[in-house]
């Protein structure tokens, strides 16, 4: 017999609230890591935004008093976890955001949804409901709708092209992530502990290929790269990681991985707040289709697999 998510109600006001904060900071966030790029490497970035998270995670458990302790089975988890999700994911998040659009980046991910659905389904047999599907394939739709214009005022040359496997790749490995932070939970794993360990293994992967490769560890600290650090690895990385795993765990990784439909929309009105961009009457409508999305999603019954 499969195993499957566990089973929840409908989406409480913590879990509305989870939703909204992590999509108001993750929609920042893209932006935010344009500040990272140029002399220093992604990956050397990569590590150290989650390496101090690992840190600021591990202190928040002292503090709730949780045991950091984990098992075997639970460390086996979180290092797939870190592997992906806080290693390759976001080290080919911030390479893709160097070839291409922020922007555009935050519009890919808006897949994640309707890849965690289909990764929990072929590895796990879990059939989702009807209204999870219609809802990650409403974000998908959405916004794409919503940001017709930027992917088509794109060069598609080779530059482009690169950006945009980086990308999948990515989202590919966030998904992935989610699986193995799915198999930390069957585990018996606590949240917060089990994040900080896969931040913590995470960063170990990278600081491993950083010296393999012979990458070096030069950091540009200008003012705005340490702002930036702050920001993504305080807020963007500890706050929202925290609260994400623990949406997913009450109400699972479809609903808690359409945040990426959400962040988009989100994304673009900063770009038109600080890089000048305009959007019309498409943006709109892809703006209501991810939002009843949402709705699919937040009000779709859980269903276990057989």
């Amino acid at each position: 017999m499969a195993s499957s998510e566990p089973t929840a109600g409908r989406v409480d006001a913590a879990g509305y609230a989870s939703v909204a904060i992590c999509a108001l900071v993750w929609g920042t966030t893209w932006y935010a890591i344009t500040f990272q790029l140029g002399a220093t490497h992604a990956a050397v970035s990569v590590a150290l935004r989650f390496g101090f998270a690992a840190l600021g995670l591990a202190l928040v458990a002292r503090l709730m008093k949780s045991r950091l302790s984990l098992t075997r089975a639970q460390h086996l988890a979180a290092a797939g976890q870190g592997l992906f999700a806080f290693s390759i994911s976001y080290f080919f998040v911030y390479a893709a955001e160097e070839q291409i659009a922020s922007a555009v980046v935050a519009i890919i991910f808006a897949a994640l949804a309707f890849v965690n659905l289909i990764l929990f389904r072929l590895l796990l047999g879990q059939k989702a409901a009807a209204g999870a599907w219609i809802g990650a394939g409403l974000g998908v739709v959405g916004v794409a709708a919503l940001s017709a214009g930027e992917v088509m005022g794109n060069d598609l040359g080779d530059k482009a092209a690169t950006g945009l496997v980086f990308a999948l790749t990515a989202v590919l490995a966030s998904a992935l992530g989610n699986w193995f932070a799915w198999r930390g939970q069957k585990a018996g794993a606590a949240v917060i502990p089990a994040t900080a360990w896969a931040m913590a293994y995470g960063t170990a992967f990278l600081v491993l290929f950083i010296a393999v490769s012979g990458i070096s560890w030069s950091v540009d600290w200008t003012p705005a790269y340490i702002a930036s650090l702050i920001y993504l690895t305080l807020i963007g990385s500890v706050v929202t990681f925290g609260l994400y795993f623990t949406l997913a765990r009450r109400h699972g990784y479809a609903l808690a991985s359409y945040i990426s439909a959400l962040t988009p929309p989100i994304a673009m009105v900063v770009s038109v707040i600080f890089e000048g961009a305009r959007f019309g009457w498409p943006a709109l409508v892809g703006l209501g289709l991810v939002l009843a999305g949402q709705v699919c999603l937040m009000r779709a019954p859980k269903k276990s697999a057989a």
